[in-house]
């Protein structure tokens, strides 16, 4: 099928006529937006930038479905980041008319001729990348990266990615997540100079947070954040103790961090039961809200359920990366009303589990890239009014990450050796799924207590510390602007009592060093230019 011959426009693009225009009728404004920007002018490489819970999976088998019915691709081949995420693709591709085989291996060779297409992840193709090269020059294929910048995660991947799909007709790139800064080229992306002297990443759609918010497509996010004071003792023997949120050496800092998430410690103890009585609270509007506690390694996780048992009476769901038996948990959780999950990065990026409106970022992970992939997995919104609310540690990145949240990266090649970012990056390379060895520990906890340090919300802070319960006790729906009033509001009534009834103080301001919320800048971008300031 072909599309009539109309008139150029004066940039060259055409009036474009859907083959299937039954499937524009179910998209947001947004995807409808970004399915004319794609078909405006003819290109191979797409690059889609849109935030966790958007509807990126929508949009691009959208894409498929109508490069299929105008026979320019013959076949479709989506790369994911893991096993869960290649079966959740094809479900969703099965409601748009493209069966897709997720069950697909490598020592299959061709692919079965029942399927358009198949699900495979990335370490998948970087197994086999001559495999899957040949079967896109075999068939006129359109790739979908899922998460395109798993494609840089190291240069073997990336060579990998680059060999097996350079044949292909063409070629979607989707992220929801900021892009790291590091030196490896992700494939098939486009790079122009920046003021740096680096070069930055080219989006051709970009869809936000904040118009993301605006338009009612995902949810306000409430942060919740705890300090307390944390004790433990050297390799040397010496006790240090130090509290969080308050300025420490970077070294003090993780060693601080890694103190709070100590299952041992009042810390967590505390702040699941917090996370908790919120959960319960929104489920009085939410009655199948869930939890999801992301744990930094499997002993941690194992202990965090143990502690959500006691608390809330009912036995977590507990994912960890090296179970068998990960996405059917997953997916049973999903279609489940179980109050938490506890799980080790399987539940990070990409999994789609709506319901999810409680979490506890439970983890010493503090790059931008996996702090907005966690909190991606409390955004999506089912109906207009739902809220989500994260509960983290007074850790100073972590708050600027929350405060920041609509702010838009790019992936930035050749940053200097002195970049943050990229020392951040390296750190959090060293993560492990499981805890250091006996003997090989760099200190030992001794001791964590907590307390509620404030709210932050729409890049502005509330709360006292006596304001807890009135925090945890925020209605499940409210609309964002109702959110906002009644924060204020609450942090009003606490500011005069404690003044005695004189009034007096803000009713909900900034921290020193946290930036100003971007509200009234908030927009798509098209092309690469610049969103929300």
């Amino acid at each position: 099928m072909t599309t009539p011959a109309t008139a150029p426009d004066e940039d060259g693009s055409r009036p474009y006529a859907p083959a299937r225009p039954g499937l524009l009728l179910s998209l947001r404004s947004w995807q409808k937006e970004a399915y004319r920007e794609y078909f405006r002018l003819p290109r191979r490489d797409f690059l889609l930038v849109a935030t966790p819970g958007a509807g990126k999976t929508a949009w691009a088998l959208t894409i498929a479905a109508e490069l299929l019915a105008r026979r320019e691709i013959a076949s479709v081949t989506v790369v994911t980041p893991t096993e869960h995420l290649k079966h959740q693709w094809a479900q969703a591709a099965h409601y748009v008319g493209i069966a897709l085989d997720s069950s697909y291996r490598n020592a299959q060779g061709r692919a079965s001729a029942d399927f358009t297409g198949v699900a495979v992840t990335y370490a998948q193709v970087a197994a086999h990348p001559i495999l899957h090269r040949q079967r896109t020059v075999n068939r006129r294929t359109l790739v979908i990266f899922d998460e395109i910048h798993h494609a840089g995660d190291a240069l073997s991947w990336g060579d990998a990615v680059r060999e097996a799909f350079e044949p292909a007709r063409r070629r979607l790139g989707l992220t929801g997540t900021p892009f790291r800064s590091d030196a490896n080229p992700i494939p098939f992306v486009t790079y122009a100079p920046d003021a740096d002297g680096g070069r930055r990443s080219v989006s051709d759609y970009v869809y936000g947070y904040g118009p993301a918010l605006d338009d009612g497509v995902v949810r306000p996010v409430i942060f919740l954040a705890y300090s307390g004071e944390m004790a433990w003792r050297t390799r040397a023997g010496d006790e240090i103790t130090g509290t969080l949120g308050t300025p420490m050496l970077a070294e003090q800092l993780a060693q601080a961090w890694r103190t709070a998430l100590d299952p041992q410690g009042e810390w967590v103890q505390r702040v699941l039961e917090a996370a908790d009585r919120r959960l319960t609270e929104v489920r009085r509007g939410m009655p199948d809200a869930g939890g999801l506690v992301i744990a930094g390694d499997h002993a941690d996780a194992r202990a965090y359920a143990a502690l959500l048992r006691r608390i809330s009476g009912a036995r977590p769901v507990v994912v960890l990366s090296d179970d068998p038996a990960a996405s059917r948990k997953i997916g049973a959780f999903a279609d489940s009303a179980d109050r938490w999950m506890v799980a080790v990065r399987m539940v990070s990026e990409g999994v789609d589990i709506p319901r999810l409106a409680v979490g506890v970022y439970a983890t010493s992970v503090g790059t931008a890239l996996f702090f907005a992939q966690a909190v991606g997995r409390f955004v999506r919104a089912r109906q207009r009014g739902e809220t989500a609310s994260v509960f983290l540690p007074s850790i100073p990145v972590l708050l600027g990450y929350a405060a920041e949240l609509e702010t838009a990266r790019d992936h930035v090649l050749a940053a200097r050796p002195d970049d943050p970012g990229e020392r951040e990056l390296a750190e959090a390379e060293r993560r492990r799924d499981h805890p250091d060895p006996d003997g090989d520990l760099p200190f030992e906890a001794l001791h964590a207590s907590a307390h509620f340090d404030r709210v932050l919300y729409d890049g502005t802070e509330f709360g006292t510390t006596a304001a807890e319960e009135e925090f945890l006790g925020l209605p499940g729906l409210l609309d964002p602007e109702q959110v906002a009033l009644l924060l204020r509001k609450r942090q009003a009534e606490q500011l005069r009592r404690r003044s005695g009834g004189r009034g007096g103080g803000r009713p909900g301001g900034r921290r020193p060093g946290l930036p100003a919320s971007r509200a009234g800048a908030r927009r798509s971008r098209v092309g690469g230019s610049r969103c929300g300031g």
